[in-house]
């Protein structure tokens, strides 16, 4: 990897070097080389380039044309910067040297690759310059002026420059239109008080051109480097580059993908839309958010806050350059220095996670087809008859009348509030599919959401000011524009009548992009700039309105054109404020568009997957990508959505389903069931024991929720966030862990029976035996008969688990195992949160348990720090702890005599300790 220091070295002139209490340095005038040009090899690279083209002309023909100017020569490759980023545009000389722009042709792309720009960026093309820069209590003040006109729009010719040093981690940098307001994205973020007293990074200023560069102070790791392409800042197309120390970039969603994304001349889309996941499409949900892993170990994460249709072209340099067709550029930097910080520090910005109810971790079934409410009820009858947990029972869109929201079936689902009222009687919830689309076309009087939603004024418009009407599965729909506050009660009214009659749990929002099935609406979409603006990111279908609404729509905040990314964000907060209202308990969400701070207000799917060997393997970098997104309750349909599943992918995908955080098993229509219960009882045993597996482990799942909510922390998460110095884990996506503890080894492909997996250094246990496995940070092959999940547990943990049953509620009540594994030196940690599992805001007023567990010299002491009425109900009745070097000769439980077992793979096992979670006890060994 390179080392960035080494080429900005020395400082160019016109770089301001910002330090706290520094007066700002006058500009100079001069040009700052680009970054990658070393002043004495200048000469030789014009030469060596020229003599190459000259080569390759000869080699290929001709069809490089004429040899270009020097300083385009100069450019590598793999540092050009696209000045011409337009699909569907064969690209000429003519066209790009009407932009002032360098060309080289070269050989065509591969099919579905983008390769090396023919049309980029001169060393000297205009851009912006920094005319004058002040201090302000928190930061500084800067104005930007640029003095030729760029090939976009309406030029914005003086931005405004704000810098903030918000945190010692965390800097906010924006740029807008100096003389105008723009749309901003409706978002409450915190507010600094004070300027970053010892801040872990410096910035430095290049004057003309104007450039931001930023380093790591520790290090001296460049992050940012604006200086290496032109700042274009137009009214619809916005853009800035930057060069990145390192390959190792994540985050930047909804794609389906590896987890590490590629720098080959990669193109990320966001722009909310309808389509089954498929790579190098813009999928269902929009998350302007990179984490990058530096050399060393240090991460770091940048988030641009803007909603508005936008791309995100990664190059080999490495380079990244960021393109919006709106908004402002608002940028936040987060300094970690290590993974799991940066992923905090974002969430401080955008909102911690939403506790869950204990009942949202268990598992859930659903499918599309089940034709009636008493086929519901039989699959239900079916798992308690062979005793597989479920908590959660879902229906899709077949429970509706004529597919209209707030309805049911009165013939096919006519027992539907009975089915409800026996879930509850057993402990289990009831989840139904809501949409956005609000049906348009029943007689006036018949069909209230309508009717009302119409008086009120509260559907997206036309820009003639009439409701637009798109289709989705009633038919001919309006669409609930929920940026209008008054919406959100006119929602309320419909799900508080709706539950009057079946009191749902938990609500399921799909087709939240919006979803259309015309490309527009009914009618199309009218000529102007905000349906066809100056420049199209890469979406799907080539036009903003494909398969959506028109972007011109008219909503109460502001035009459909800056909006449509957030329409899943504003849909799920109305609906967990409704939620909170009607039932008076935390509100299960689960939403298919997702923006930031979604995790406030409910978990994601990853959408309509197939019943395939590699749709199984694209879950793990998909949840693992939400992980970082703040949006921590994920999963992903097990055993597939469409298609037709087999016995062994099922069983293979419920093992690897079980350790989704949102676990749910869903089916489309006319395909076969896949519930557990219809496959053979080998098969239907694994599913079943894999469950059991899951809820044994829900007081850990559910401590983990809790640390998420309360500070930021994943629960799935990556290998490299807990091992950021092992570059092995860099690029791993097919294992993950569950906190820091606990290690998910699944088989992904058909007809073995072992799998290789990466196991980092040091001691692991086997979570099911406590043998050990002691590992120099290596693959390792491990037996994986079907009947078989991999899991281990992380020398130095302590994990809290609980005898299982079939229902969370049930599980609640059993006593309690405390898994220990001790480190090499024999010493381990871990904790407890316990509260009633459903009840608001239990940790903000008090009324819940905390616990910490510690082993030190061989004595293992649980503490209890925070204490409520539900821990007196619940024992701890056994404790195993892995790893013990040798027989103890007694067992010390407040110092009176316990028996014990111990078994020759080290483990020690005390039984009957029937101790309650109020109380704190120590157990020791001799």
């Amino acid at each position: 990897m390179k080392s960035y220091q080494k080429l900005t070295t020395p400082q160019p002139a016109g770089c301001q070097v910002e330090e706290e209490g520094a007066a700002p340095m006058p500009p100079a005038r001069g040009r700052m080389a680009p970054w990658w040009v070393g002043s004495g090899l200048l000469v030789a690279a014009v030469l060596l380039s020229t003599i190459t083209v000259w080569v390759l002309q000869q080699v290929s023909g001709g069809w490089l044309g004429p040899t270009p100017p020097p300083k385009c020569l100069l450019v590598p490759e793999s540092h050009r910067f696209d000045c011409y980023p337009e699909r569907r545009v064969v690209v000429t000389q003519e066209l790009c040297e009407s932009r002032g722009c360098c060309f080289i042709q070269g050989p065509p792309p591969a099919e579905g690759k983008q390769g090396v720009p023919w049309c980029f960026y001169p060393p000297d093309f205009p851009s912006y310059t920094l005319e004058s820069l002040n201090q302000t209590a928190l930061g500084m003040v800067g104005m930007l002026v640029r003095r030729e006109k760029a090939y976009y729009p309406r030029d914005i010719e003086r931005l405004r420059l704000d810098v903030e040093f918000e945190t010692d981690t965390r800097l906010h940098i924006k740029i807008t239109d100096a003389a105008n307001p723009r749309y901003e994205v409706p978002f409450d973020v915190p507010r600094a008080m004070k300027r970053a007293e010892n801040p872990i990074y410096s910035l430095n200023f290049s004057w003309d051109p104007f450039g931001v560069l930023l380093r790591r102070t520790a290090t001296g790791t460049v992050l940012l480097n604006t200086t290496v392409a032109p700042l274009i800042f137009a009214d619809q197309f916005l853009q800035i580059s930057t060069s990145l120390p390192s390959r190792f970039l994540y985050g930047l969603g909804e794609h389906r993908g590896s987890l590490l994304h590629s720098l080959d001349w990669n193109t990320l889309t966001l722009w909310a839309r309808d389509v089954s996941p498929t790579e190098s499409f813009n999928l269902y949900g929009a998350h302007p958010f990179y984490l990058l892993m530096e050399e060393g170990g240090d991460a770091h994460g940048v988030f641009l806050l803007n909603s508005n249709a936008m791309e995100v072209a990664l190059q080999p340099a490495p380079a990244l350059t960021w393109r919006t067709i709106g908004g402002v550029l608002d940028f936040y930097i987060f300094l970690g220095p290590d993974p799991n910080m940066v992923i905090q520090q974002y969430q401080q910005v955008i909102g911690f996670p939403a506790m869950p109810p204990l009942w949202a971790l268990g598992f859930h079934l659903c499918r599309w087809g089940y034709g009636s409410s008493n086929g519901t009820w039989q699959t239900v009858r079916a798992m308690r008859n062979y005793q597989i947990p479920q908590d959660a029972q879902w229906n899709d869109i077949d429970y509706m009348d004529g597919y209209r929201d707030f309805t049911f079936d009165s013939q096919k689902f006519a027992s539907l509030p009975s089915v409800v009222e026996d879930l509850h009687k057993h402990g289990q919830r009831y989840v139904m599919i809501l949409d956005p689309g609000i049906s348009s076309t029943s007689p006036h009087g018949s069909y209230w959401p309508f009717d009302e939603g119409l008086r009120r004024g509260l559907f997206l418009n036309t820009t003639q000011g009439q409701p637009l009407i798109g289709q989705v599965w009633p038919g001919f729909t309006a669409f609930a524009d929920f940026s209008n506050p008054d919406t959100h009660q006119w929602w309320l009214e419909n799900l508080q009548h709706f539950h009057a009659h079946v009191p749902f749990d938990g609500l399921w929002i799909d087709m939240n992009e919006p979803s259309n099935f015309m490309d527009g609406s009914e009618d199309g979409c009218p000529p102007g700039e905000l349906d066809s603006p100056p420049y199209t990111p890469a979406v799907l279908g080539d036009s903003l309105s494909s398969k959506t609404v028109c972007a011109s729509a008219k909503q109460k905040v502001s035009v459909h054109y800056n909006l449509h990314n957030l329409y899943g964000l504003m849909e799920a907060k109305a609906t967990a404020s409704a939620l909170i209202q009607i039932r008076g308990k935390r509100p299960f969400i689960i939403s298919r568009s997702t923006f930031p701070s979604q995790g406030r207000y409910s978990g994601h799917w990853l959408g309509d997957n197939r019943s395939q060997w590699k749709d199984m393997y694209y879950s793990i970098p998909g949840l693992l990508s939400f992980s970082l997104f703040g949006i921590p309750l994920v999963g992903a349909d097990i055993c597939g959505f469409s298609g037709s599943t087999s016995e062994e992918l099922c069983t293979r995908w419920m093992q690897l389903g079980a350790f989704y955080p949102f676990a749910r098993n869903h089916n489309t229509q006319n395909e076969k069931a896949q519930d557990p219960t219809v496959f053979s009882p080998a098969a239907r045993t694994a599913m079943k024991d894999v469950l059991l597996t899951r809820y044994s482990l829900l007081p850990f799942l559910y401590t983990l929720f809790h640390r998420a909510h309360l500070q930021g922390d994943t629960v799935a998460r990556p290998l490299f966030f807990e091992f950021p110095q092992d570059v092995a884990t860099l690029g791993l996506d097919r294992q993950f862990l569950w906190g820091r503890s606990l290690l998910v080894t699944p088989v992904l492909e058909p007809g073995v029976d072992s799998v290789t997996g990466y196991v980092p250094r040091g001691m692991w246990y086997d979570f099911y035996t406590g043998s050990s496995v002691n590992s120099s940070g290596e693959m390792l092959k491990m037996s994986a008969p079907l009947e078989h999940l991999n899991l281990h547990v992380r020398e130095g943990s302590i994990l809290p688990t609980q005898k299982p049953a079939t229902t969370s509620e049930a599980t609640r009540g059993n006593p309690l195992r405390v898994i220990v594994a001790l480190s090499s030196s024999a010493t381990a940690w871990g904790d407890l949160f316990w509260d009633d599992g459903e009840s608001l805001d239990t940790f903000e007023r008090g009324s819940y348990s905390y616990l910490v567990f510690n082993v030190t010299q061989n004595i293992f002491t649980s503490t209890v720090l925070h204490a409520s009425t539900e821990a007196t109900n619940v024992t701890i009745g056994t404790l195993s702890i892995f790893g013990v070097q040798k027989p103890p000769s007694k067992v010390l439980l407040n110092g009176q005599e316990k028996p014990f077992s111990y078994l020759d793979n080290q483990v020690l096992t005390v039984s009957d300790l029937g101790i309650t979670l109020s109380q704190g006890f120590s157990l020791q060994w001799i």
